[in-house]
Protein backbone atom coordinates (compact mmCIF):
# COMPACT_ATOMS: atom_id res chain seq x y z
CA UNK A 1 0.00 0.00 0.00
CA UNK A 2 1.46 3.41 -1.03
CA UNK A 3 1.66 5.79 1.44
CA UNK A 4 1.16 9.68 1.26
CA UNK A 5 0.32 13.04 2.82
CA UNK A 6 -2.47 15.93 2.45
CA UNK A 7 -1.67 19.17 1.34
CA UNK A 8 -3.67 21.99 2.48
CA UNK A 9 -3.53 25.49 2.17
CA UNK A 10 -3.18 26.97 5.59
CA UNK A 11 -1.04 23.89 7.03
CA UNK A 12 1.64 25.68 4.24
CA UNK A 13 1.43 28.43 4.05
CA UNK A 14 1.76 31.57 1.29
CA UNK A 15 5.92 31.73 1.33
CA UNK A 16 7.45 29.42 -1.61
CA UNK A 17 10.85 28.73 0.94
CA UNK A 18 8.11 27.20 3.37
CA UNK A 19 6.54 25.31 0.58
CA UNK A 20 9.32 23.95 -1.19
CA UNK A 21 11.40 22.67 2.13
CA UNK A 22 7.84 20.94 3.42
CA UNK A 23 7.37 19.20 0.19
CA UNK A 24 11.05 18.15 -0.14
CA UNK A 25 11.29 16.76 3.14
CA UNK A 26 8.13 14.77 2.48
CA UNK A 27 9.71 13.50 -0.79
CA UNK A 28 13.14 12.60 0.53
CA UNK A 29 11.23 10.56 3.26
CA UNK A 30 9.86 8.69 0.93
CA UNK A 31 6.43 9.48 1.03
CA UNK A 32 4.73 8.11 -2.51
CA UNK A 33 2.17 10.89 -3.05
CA UNK A 34 1.24 14.20 -2.25
CA UNK A 35 -2.36 15.32 -2.49
CA UNK A 36 -3.77 18.40 -2.68
CA UNK A 37 -7.79 19.94 -2.63
CA UNK A 38 -8.94 23.01 -4.60
CA UNK A 39 -11.76 26.10 -4.85
CA UNK A 40 -10.82 28.86 -7.14
CA UNK A 41 -13.10 31.38 -5.69
CA UNK A 42 -15.29 31.77 -2.56
CA UNK A 43 -17.89 33.49 -1.52
CA UNK A 44 -19.27 35.48 1.62
CA UNK A 45 -20.25 33.27 4.39
CA UNK A 46 -23.74 34.80 4.21
CA UNK A 47 -24.29 33.61 1.09
CA UNK A 48 -23.87 29.45 2.39
CA UNK A 49 -27.46 29.06 3.20
CA UNK A 50 -25.93 27.30 6.26
CA UNK A 51 -24.14 24.86 4.26
CA UNK A 52 -20.75 23.74 4.32
CA UNK A 53 -19.12 24.66 1.70
CA UNK A 54 -16.15 26.73 0.69
CA UNK A 55 -15.65 30.75 1.54
CA UNK A 56 -13.97 33.38 0.26
CA UNK A 57 -11.96 33.51 4.06
CA UNK A 58 -10.54 29.73 3.47
CA UNK A 59 -7.16 30.05 1.12
CA UNK A 60 -6.47 27.43 -1.36
CA UNK A 61 -3.84 27.33 -4.07
CA UNK A 62 -4.24 26.68 -7.62
CA UNK A 63 -3.35 22.75 -8.02
CA UNK A 64 -1.77 22.78 -11.33
CA UNK A 65 0.44 25.97 -10.71
CA UNK A 66 1.55 24.96 -7.27
CA UNK A 67 2.16 21.55 -8.26
CA UNK A 68 4.17 22.65 -11.28
CA UNK A 69 6.15 24.63 -8.62
CA UNK A 70 6.34 20.91 -6.47
CA UNK A 71 7.32 19.06 -9.20
CA UNK A 72 10.27 21.17 -9.76
CA UNK A 73 11.86 20.71 -5.99
CA UNK A 74 10.96 16.94 -5.81
CA UNK A 75 11.75 14.12 -7.32
CA UNK A 76 9.49 11.08 -6.70
CA UNK A 77 6.07 11.54 -4.91
CA UNK A 78 3.16 11.37 -7.50
CA UNK A 79 0.84 14.49 -7.63
CA UNK A 80 -2.72 14.09 -7.21
CA UNK A 81 -5.38 16.49 -7.19
CA UNK A 82 -8.06 15.54 -4.37
CA UNK A 83 -9.75 17.20 -5.90
CA UNK A 84 -9.93 19.15 -8.75
CA UNK A 85 -14.04 20.53 -9.35
CA UNK A 86 -14.03 19.31 -13.43
CA UNK A 87 -16.97 20.42 -14.76
CA UNK A 88 -16.51 24.20 -13.28
CA UNK A 89 -13.42 24.24 -15.49
CA UNK A 90 -13.06 24.07 -19.35
CA UNK A 91 -12.64 20.35 -20.41
CA UNK A 92 -9.99 21.02 -23.22
CA UNK A 93 -8.01 23.21 -21.17
CA UNK A 94 -7.78 20.86 -18.54
CA UNK A 95 -6.76 18.35 -20.93
CA UNK A 96 -3.91 20.91 -21.51
CA UNK A 97 -2.73 21.60 -18.09
CA UNK A 98 -2.74 18.33 -16.47
CA UNK A 99 -1.02 17.23 -19.73
CA UNK A 100 1.71 19.73 -19.34
CA UNK A 101 2.11 19.15 -15.73
CA UNK A 102 2.64 15.42 -16.59
CA UNK A 103 5.61 16.45 -18.76
CA UNK A 104 7.45 18.47 -16.71
CA UNK A 105 6.92 16.20 -13.20
CA UNK A 106 7.99 12.79 -15.31
CA UNK A 107 5.17 11.27 -15.35
CA UNK A 108 3.85 11.91 -11.97
CA UNK A 109 0.63 13.35 -11.99
CA UNK A 110 -3.07 11.73 -11.30
CA UNK A 111 -6.13 13.96 -11.78
CA UNK A 112 -8.67 13.37 -9.04
CA UNK A 113 -11.68 14.85 -9.93
CA UNK A 114 -15.04 15.45 -8.40
CA UNK A 115 -18.36 17.35 -9.12
CA UNK A 116 -18.40 19.54 -6.24
CA UNK A 117 -21.42 20.79 -4.33
CA UNK A 118 -20.66 24.66 -4.07
CA UNK A 119 -23.04 26.61 -6.27
CA UNK A 120 -21.46 29.86 -5.79
CA UNK A 121 -18.19 28.84 -7.23
CA UNK A 122 -19.61 27.49 -10.49
CA UNK A 123 -21.84 30.89 -10.68
CA UNK A 124 -18.63 32.82 -10.56
CA UNK A 125 -17.31 30.83 -13.28
CA UNK A 126 -19.98 31.07 -15.41
CA UNK A 127 -20.54 27.49 -15.31
CA UNK A 128 -24.05 25.23 -15.20
CA UNK A 129 -24.08 24.06 -11.58
CA UNK A 130 -27.35 21.88 -12.32
CA UNK A 131 -25.87 19.09 -15.27
CA UNK A 132 -22.61 18.81 -13.48
CA UNK A 133 -22.76 15.49 -12.90
CA UNK A 134 -23.56 14.15 -16.15
CA UNK A 135 -21.05 16.97 -18.14
CA UNK A 136 -18.21 15.10 -15.75
CA UNK A 137 -18.74 11.55 -17.50
CA UNK A 138 -18.04 13.50 -20.73
CA UNK A 139 -15.52 15.64 -19.71
CA UNK A 140 -13.31 11.88 -18.94
CA UNK A 141 -14.03 10.77 -22.17
CA UNK A 142 -12.96 14.03 -23.71
CA UNK A 143 -9.72 14.21 -21.94
CA UNK A 144 -8.65 10.64 -22.53
CA UNK A 145 -8.98 10.70 -25.74
CA UNK A 146 -6.85 13.84 -25.99
CA UNK A 147 -4.15 12.15 -23.78
CA UNK A 148 -3.94 9.68 -25.86
CA UNK A 149 -4.73 10.83 -29.40
CA UNK A 150 -2.59 12.78 -31.77
CA UNK A 151 -5.97 14.08 -33.23
CA UNK A 152 -9.38 13.81 -31.60
CA UNK A 153 -12.73 14.30 -33.36
CA UNK A 154 -15.54 13.79 -31.06
CA UNK A 155 -19.34 15.01 -30.95
CA UNK A 156 -21.25 14.88 -27.46
CA UNK A 157 -23.98 16.96 -25.65
CA UNK A 158 -20.91 19.64 -24.48
CA UNK A 159 -18.18 19.07 -26.71
CA UNK A 160 -17.56 18.93 -30.26
CA UNK A 161 -13.57 18.87 -31.68
CA UNK A 162 -13.15 18.47 -35.24
CA UNK A 163 -9.67 17.31 -35.59
CA UNK A 164 -8.12 18.27 -32.69
CA UNK A 165 -5.16 17.48 -30.87
CA UNK A 166 -2.33 18.85 -27.65
CA UNK A 167 1.18 19.22 -28.80
CA UNK A 168 3.10 18.07 -26.02
CA UNK A 169 1.45 15.19 -25.12
CA UNK A 170 1.97 14.06 -21.54
CA UNK A 171 4.06 11.25 -20.46
CA UNK A 172 1.81 8.79 -19.24
CA UNK A 173 -1.89 8.01 -22.00
CA UNK A 174 -3.64 8.43 -20.48
CA UNK A 175 -2.89 9.94 -17.77
CA UNK A 176 -5.06 8.26 -14.72
CA UNK A 177 -8.22 10.01 -13.75
CA UNK A 178 -9.74 9.23 -10.10
CA UNK A 179 -12.79 10.46 -8.56
CA UNK A 180 -14.00 11.35 -4.81
CA UNK A 181 -16.77 11.13 -3.13
CA UNK A 182 -17.93 13.29 -0.35
CA UNK A 183 -17.39 13.83 3.07
CA UNK A 184 -19.88 11.78 5.44
CA UNK A 185 -22.15 11.54 2.00
CA UNK A 186 -22.88 8.36 -0.22
CA UNK A 187 -24.51 9.35 -3.61
CA UNK A 188 -25.31 6.24 -5.45
CA UNK A 189 -24.91 7.95 -8.76
CA UNK A 190 -21.50 9.06 -7.92
CA UNK A 191 -20.66 5.35 -6.61
CA UNK A 192 -21.78 3.82 -10.00
CA UNK A 193 -19.69 6.45 -11.87
CA UNK A 194 -16.52 5.68 -10.06
CA UNK A 195 -16.96 2.03 -10.34
CA UNK A 196 -17.99 2.33 -14.25
CA UNK A 197 -15.11 4.60 -15.33
CA UNK A 198 -12.73 5.85 -12.89
CA UNK A 199 -9.20 5.11 -12.33
CA UNK A 200 -9.72 5.02 -8.78
CA UNK A 201 -12.06 5.88 -5.89
CA UNK A 202 -11.03 8.68 -3.49
CA UNK A 203 -12.72 7.42 -0.01
CA UNK A 204 -13.02 9.82 2.38
CA UNK A 205 -14.96 7.17 4.84
CA UNK A 206 -13.65 4.91 8.03
CA UNK A 207 -12.38 1.91 7.27
CA UNK A 208 -15.50 0.28 9.04
CA UNK A 209 -18.92 -1.93 7.22
CA UNK A 210 -20.01 0.90 6.44
CA UNK A 211 -17.34 1.65 3.92
CA UNK A 212 -16.98 -2.13 3.17
CA UNK A 213 -20.93 -1.91 2.15
CA UNK A 214 -19.96 0.68 -0.02
CA UNK A 215 -17.34 -0.79 -1.76
CA UNK A 216 -18.46 -3.91 -2.61
CA UNK A 217 -21.58 -1.91 -4.07
CA UNK A 218 -18.45 0.13 -6.20
CA UNK A 219 -16.86 -3.09 -7.32
CA UNK A 220 -20.11 -3.93 -8.36
CA UNK A 221 -20.95 -1.60 -10.79
CA UNK A 222 -17.39 -2.04 -12.33
CA UNK A 223 -18.32 -5.78 -12.94
CA UNK A 224 -21.44 -4.77 -14.83
CA UNK A 225 -19.57 -2.58 -16.88
CA UNK A 226 -17.76 -5.25 -18.25
CA UNK A 227 -14.02 -4.06 -15.79
CA UNK A 228 -11.67 -5.96 -13.54
CA UNK A 229 -12.24 -4.61 -10.20
CA UNK A 230 -8.86 -5.32 -9.02
CA UNK A 231 -7.84 -2.70 -11.31
CA UNK A 232 -9.98 0.08 -9.47
CA UNK A 233 -7.19 1.75 -6.90
CA UNK A 234 -8.83 2.67 -3.44
CA UNK A 235 -7.42 5.58 -1.78
CA UNK A 236 -8.35 5.88 2.02
CA UNK A 237 -7.45 8.85 4.34
CA UNK A 238 -5.95 8.55 8.19
CA UNK A 239 -6.63 11.49 10.13
CA UNK A 240 -4.24 12.78 12.99
CA UNK A 241 -4.18 15.14 15.60
CA UNK A 242 -1.94 16.73 18.79
CA UNK A 243 -1.53 14.03 21.30
CA UNK A 244 -2.68 11.04 19.22
CA UNK A 245 -1.77 7.38 20.00
CA UNK A 246 0.60 5.94 16.80
CA UNK A 247 -1.24 2.87 17.48
CA UNK A 248 -4.27 4.17 16.40
CA UNK A 249 -2.46 5.13 13.74
CA UNK A 250 -1.12 1.65 12.78
CA UNK A 251 -4.65 0.35 13.74
CA UNK A 252 -5.93 2.10 10.95
CA UNK A 253 -3.93 1.92 8.35
CA UNK A 254 -4.23 -2.00 8.91
CA UNK A 255 -7.67 -1.07 8.62
CA UNK A 256 -7.76 -0.18 5.48
CA UNK A 257 -5.27 -2.49 4.17
CA UNK A 258 -7.53 -5.31 4.88
CA UNK A 259 -10.28 -3.48 3.45
CA UNK A 260 -8.81 -3.22 0.10
CA UNK A 261 -7.11 0.03 0.18
CA UNK A 262 -4.13 0.50 -2.78
CA UNK A 263 -2.90 3.73 -0.90
CA UNK A 264 -3.73 5.75 2.13
CA UNK A 265 -2.70 9.58 2.93
CA UNK A 266 -2.47 10.77 6.50
CA UNK A 267 -4.56 14.85 7.14
CA UNK A 268 -2.68 16.31 9.81
CA UNK A 269 -4.98 18.32 11.65
CA UNK A 270 -4.76 20.49 15.09
CA UNK A 271 -1.05 21.73 14.38
CA UNK A 272 0.00 24.99 14.11
CA UNK A 273 2.86 25.72 12.14
CA UNK A 274 4.00 24.45 8.80
CA UNK A 275 6.71 22.51 10.95
CA UNK A 276 4.34 20.77 13.24
CA UNK A 277 2.63 19.96 10.42
CA UNK A 278 5.39 18.06 9.06
CA UNK A 279 6.51 16.83 11.74
CA UNK A 280 3.19 14.78 12.78
CA UNK A 281 3.46 13.87 8.96
CA UNK A 282 6.96 12.32 9.09
CA UNK A 283 5.89 10.40 12.51
CA UNK A 284 2.93 8.73 10.82
CA UNK A 285 5.09 7.69 8.06
CA UNK A 286 8.12 6.35 10.54
CA UNK A 287 4.88 4.27 12.94
CA UNK A 288 2.92 3.59 9.68
CA UNK A 289 5.66 2.07 7.11
CA UNK A 290 6.99 -0.69 8.85
CA UNK A 291 3.88 -1.99 10.55
CA UNK A 292 2.55 -2.32 6.55
CA UNK A 293 5.86 -3.88 5.30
Amino acid sequence: MKLGAMLLAPDVGNDPAVIRDHVQALDDAGMDFLTMPEHVIGGHPDRAKGEVVHTYDKPYHEPFVLFGFIAAVTQRMDLVTSILILPQRQTVLVAKQAAELDLLSSGRLQLGVGVGRNWMEYEALNESFTNRGARVEEQVTVLRRLWSEELVTFDGQWHHLDRMGLNPMPVQRPIPIWMGTFVGKVVEKVIRRIGTMADGWLAQMQPNDDFSAVRDRLLGYAREAGRDPSTIGIEGVGRIKPGDDPNDWVANALAWRERGATRLKVSTTGFTSPADHRAAALSWLAAVRPALA
